[in-house]
């Protein structure tokens, strides 16, 4: 088995631009992972305002990130990458360089903009994997892409804690603003196809219509995506809840890190199988698990061992919904398909924290380890039981008969 992983995952590596993108997305993604919380910090520490006030100006940044990540992925499709890369880094990088700056109602109303303008690292990413990975190797390709989103995690939230105690909340500010622009310049000089050699379009014909496209199959892998993202975002909250109430929260990162690395195992095992479950299942799975948790008690080592099995089917349900993605989306809208898909993922964690949230004041950590899992259970059994129910999408082929002409609405 392992044999079989490191071959597979070697013939990845080894295909023109993958390891060089694997790379450059892993580094990245490291200010985008530190960028909330640091937000937080700054409004707590450095603004002297309380966590509800944190948690609006994230949550603002996020409204911002859900709206702009399909446009910034249909400029990708229309204009190309580099311009695209131009708009959002300039955008983006000056909003955190300037941020420290800011009273609070100003803050409130640029980090509007700034998510707006986020550079959009996640979806590039997998577009990029698309256009250079053949289908069948996909699935390991994007195990790989998970794998490192996982690692930059591990090291974006901590190295935020690090500069914003050490030095203080504005340099925070300032160095994830150099840090993005920084990543903005680097995957421009890069510029990573966003379309395979045999994937070209034809300029002159209009692009396929939102709605001959954005249907059945597609919407049913965002939710289930969503759906992931929802637990857990729920799972980090009521983490940190039950290691409160033990008096252990100072354990929260290592506990943190033990999830990431049980994610990233699992990721490992996906790629290097044949033939794996599909997302809901995956997604079934993952909460089903997670339901056990709220019997474990405050322990962090506890928690981290009893959390491992549910963390190992994150990485692997976010890879194949990519995957999924990469093969529903006509290549003319794949730019749009993808920030969608970042949409999803940013949808899910803004409605994850404050459910699960709302439920851990009420019912205490144990309530929300469950919620978490029933709301997870849910979505996955209604995909599973009405999805196939939705009309068809496409195929994802890019000669579909119904065409944009002029509408953006589609």
């Amino acid at each position: 088995m392992v044999g079989v992983a490191l071959s597979r995952y070697r013939n990845v590596l080894a295909l023109p631009g993958v390891s060089g993108l694997m790379v450059l997305m892993f580094a990245a993604r490291i200010p985008l992972t530190a960028d909330s919380m640091v937000l937080t910090l700054h409004v707590v520490l450095g603004l002297h305002h309380g966590y509800g006030a944190a948690g609006l100006a994230g949550a603002i940044v996020t409204i911002g990130m859900a709206l702009g990540a399909p446009v910034l992925g249909r400029l990708v499709d229309s204009i190309g990458l580099r311009w695209m890369l131009v708009i959002a880094t300039i955008g983006d990088g000056a909003f955190w360089i300037t941020a420290g700056r800011f009273s609070y109602p100003v803050l409130l109303v640029t980090a509007f903009v700034g998510g707006l303008l986020a550079l959009p690292v996640m979806s590039i990413g997998r577009q990029a994997i698309a256009a250079l990975v053949p289908e069948d190797q996909r699935r390991s390709a994007y195990s790989l892409d998970s794998i490192s989103m996982e690692m930059s995690y591990m090291i974006g939230p901590a190295l935020a804690v690090l500069v914003a105690t050490r030095a203080s909340t504005q340099t925070a500010l300032l160095t994830v603003g150099v840090a993005t622009v920084l990543s903005g310049i680097a995957i421009y000089l890069v510029n990573p196809r966003v379309r395979g050699a045999d994937e070209h379009t034809d300029p002159s014909v209009a692009r396929p219509l939102r709605r001959s496209w954005l249907r059945g199959p597609l919407i049913s892998v965002l939710a289930i995506n969503c759906g992931a993202v929802f637990v857990l975002a729920g799972v980090e909250v009521t983490v940190v809840a039950a290691l409160r109430a033990s008096g252990q929260v100072g354990w929260t990162g290592v506990a943190t890190i033990a999830m990431c690395v049980a994610s990233a195992t699992g990721g490992v095992i996906y790629g290097a199988v044949r033939k794996a479950p599909g997302s809901a299942i995956l997604l079934g799975l993952m909460s089903l698990l997670l339901i056990p948790v709220g019997l474990a008690g405050g322990q962090w080592w506890v928690l981290a061992l009893v959390l491992a099995p549910t963390s190992m089917l994150c990485a692997p349900t976010l890879a194949s919904t990519g995957e999924a993605v990469s093969k529903l989306a006509p290549v003319a809208v794949r730019g749009e398909a993808m920030g969608l898909h970042s949409s999803s993922l940013t949808l899910g964690a803004a409605l994850g924290s404050p459910v699960i949230g709302t439920v851990v004041d009420r019912l205490g950590a144990p309530g929300g380890f469950y919620a978490a899992g029933l709301g997870g259970i849910l979505i996955a059994a209604l995909i599973l039981i009405f999805g196939r129910q939705l009309p068809s999408g496409t195929s994802g082929t890019p000669t579909e008969p119904a065409r944009e002409t002029t509408s953006v609405a589609g």
